[in-house]
Formats: C-alpha cells, sequence, structure tokens
C-alpha cells in the first residue's frame, strides 16, 4: 500500500522533471534560463562593449613593522624600495582580480635588553624579497556611488587583499655574536628562504585611481603584507632556542611576541588599459546609464502620429486601418458599391 502511494506521489515529479529537461534543448526566447527576457544574446568578445585588461607597473618604499627589528628605529627612518608589475583582469565594475609579482628590500634595526645589548651593540638587518600573488580588488566608488551623482566619474577609491607566495634572504649585523671574526670564529647571520608552502604570506591594503586618459590610469596604493614567519625581519631561524630564556642563542625573535614580521609598502604606480573600446569596465557606472536612459523616455515629448506607415496604395485610408493595401478607393468602390457619401480619404474604411 505504501509503495502503492510513493510511486503516485512520483509519478507526477518525474512529468515535470523531463519537461524542465525539454526546456534546455529550446533555443529560442524567453525560457527558464532567461529570466523571462526575450533580449537574449551569447555573451562574447563581439558582443563586449568595455576593455577589461591592464597592466599595471609601480614602486614606492618599503619599511619593515611591526616586528623584532623595525625599520623606523631612535625616530629614523631606514628607507627600503618596493617595486612591481601585474596583469589585471576586471570582471565586473565593482569586482578584478590581478596577478602580481613583486620585489623589494628593507633595512632594518634593533638593541637586545640587558648585557646582551650593551655587548651586541644596535644590529642591523637587511631583506631582500620576491613575491608572487593573486589580488582581489574591489571598486568601492562603484560600489558606493550615489545614483544622483552626475559629475565626472575620474577618481576611484579601491581595496586590495590577496595571498602568495615569497621568497627573501637576509642578513643580520651586531657587534658580538653575528660580526665577521676570525678569533672567535664568528660570522653574520644569513637566511634565505625559497618559495614553498611554508613561504605563504597575505596582504592586503587601498589605493587612489586617476582616469588620466582612455589608455592610461595613475596610482597611490599602500600595502601591508603579512609575512606569517618570524625570520622574515633576518633575527633569527625562528626555532625553539630562539625562544628559550636558558639558551645561549641570541634572542632578537623574542624582541616582540608576535610571530609575523610584517612590512609595509607605498607606491606610486601606472596602469595601461588594454583593448580598442574607449571605456574601461572599471570606469563604467551602470547605474549612471540606467539612470540617464529613463531621464531621456521621462522626458520625452509624446506626439499623437496620423497614418504612421503611410497610404502606400493611395486610397485616403491609412496603413493602420486599410484592410486591403493593394487596392484603391476606385477599384474598391467598384467591388464593395460606390464611394459616395464617404467623401475623399475615407472610401471603404469600414469594410469588413
Amino acid at each position: 500500500m505504501k509503495l502503492g502511494l510513493l510511486l503516485l506521489a512520483a509519478l507526477p515529479i518525474a512529468s515535470y522533471a523531463q519537461d524542465s529537461i525539454a526546456v534546455t534543448s529550446n533555443d529560442k526566447y524567453p525560457n527558464t534560463f532567461s529570466s523571462g527576457s526575450a533580449n537574449v544574446q551569447p555573451f562574447n568578445n563581439k558582443a563586449k562593449r568595455f576593455n577589461d585588461w591592464s597592466v599595471s607597473v609601480g614602486g614606492g618604499a618599503a619599511f619593515m613593522v611591526h616586528s623584532d627589528l623595525k625599520s623606523i628605529y631612535d625616530k629614523k627612518i631606514n628607507w627600503g624600495y618596493n617595486a612591481y608589475v601585474s596583469l589585471d583582469k576586471q570582471i565586473t565594475h565593482v569586482f578584478g582580480l590581478s596577478l602580481i609579482y613583486q620585489r623589494g628590500e628593507t633595512t632594518q634595526k634593533a638593541q637586545l635588553e640587558g648585557a646582551a645589548g650593551i655587548a651586541a651593540g644596535v644590529a642591523t638587518a637587511n631583506t631582500k624579497y620576491n613575491q608572487v600573488a593573486l589580488m582581489g580588488d574591489i571598486n568601492f566608488s562603484n560600489l558606493l556611488r550615489r545614483v544622483d551623482n552626475h559629475s565626472p566619474y575620474r577618481w576611484a577609491l579601491h581595496g586590495y587583499a590577496g595571498a602568495g607566495f615569497m621568497g627573501y634572504k637576509t642578513s643580520l649585523y651586531d657587534n658580538n655574536e653575528f660580526r665577521w671574526s676570525n678569533d672567535p670564529k664568528r660570522i653574520p647571520l644569513f637566511i634565505e628562504q625559497k618559495f614553498a608552502i611554508n613561504s605563504f604570506y597575505y596582504q592586503f591594503g587601498a589605493g587612489v585611481k586617476y582616469n588620466v586618459s582612455k589608455l592610461i590610469d595613475i596610482e597611490a596604493r599602500t600595502m601591508y603584507i603579512m609575512s606569517g614567519d618570524d625570520e622574515f625581519d633576518g633575527g633569527g631561524y625562528a626555532g625553539p632556542a630562539d625562544y628559550d630564556p636558558s639558551s645561549k642563542v641570541s634572542k632578537y625573535n623574542m624582541i616582540n611576541k608576535g610571530r609575523s614580521d610584517n612590512a609595509w609598502t607605498v607606491n606610486l604606480g601606472v596602469s595601461f588599459k588594454l583593448g580598442k573600446h574607449d571605456t574601461h569596465l572599471a570606469w563604467h557606472d551602470p547605474l549612471q546609464e540606467a539612470y540617464y536612459r529613463a531621464n531621456v523616455l521621462e522626458n520625452k515629448s509624446t506626439e499623437l502620429v496620423v497614418c504612421e506607415k503611410g497610404d502606400l496604395d493611395n486610397d485616403g485610408v491609412c496603413d493602420d486601418w486599410d484592410r486591403q493595401l493593394d487596392t484603391s478607393c476606385r477599384s474598391k468602390s467598384r467591388w464593395r458599391g460606390s464611394c459616395i457619401g464617404y467623401g475623399p480619404g475615407w472610401c471603404d474604411r469600414f469594410i469588413r
């Protein structure tokens, strides 16, 4: 009994399922997959109205911050550099993706506490890095642009976030353990991190772009780099002994409690927009386009047009109502009687 009821309930479902499958073979619109719209067409390169590829290059200053050894030490700035190049793809008018390569160098300093700090003096470290990352780009100006803002769209605020892999080389010099000496035998501390799974890092930041022309954008960008590695500033190998107060290894990695040495970059860059269209997708404001078209329709005067389709057979009857488009007034009068009483232009208007 239960099995029979189950089959009875499943029969309509199976029937409608077959009907929905049949829709997929229907290439006419509208249908289930066109959101009820009949204005549907394939989206390909021919249908695109905007450029969506660009190449960006830039460079500026780099600093080691929130680390054991810092670039800003004793109220003095130790300048480093950062340079980048990226291939950018705009997915929508709000979101894009970039494959970015960065390289740079930072210089940082620190001093240990107590007797160890007196013996070693102020240590100087250097970090040279190379990074490859996939980065997301959110256009906040396009996302938050007011619908009543009709000003020229030339400035845009962008937010960035991404992750990737990096390789780096560091060196650390002081006056005690990490110095060039033959008696006793000592050398500076050198660390090399190659591209690997343990060199994973994150970065996020913001930038302000200016639309110079249909080919060029300029940008001021700042990024915060989270290495996730306590060796990035050159303070040590981050082994157990580096955090053991009883060990004899210099404790540069214990100056800051955090286990991630982070850097900060400030850059100026240029984006070269690729493509044949006049506008890049990142600078298109779809709301303004929609409101502009609505405004045109609202302010368009409506005029009554008489005989919009004309009078091709010259019988005095508009083709909008003429049931015999290939006959004149005279031929119609012979077919269904005289035109007497109708007057010029009204012959056989109501002939059925």
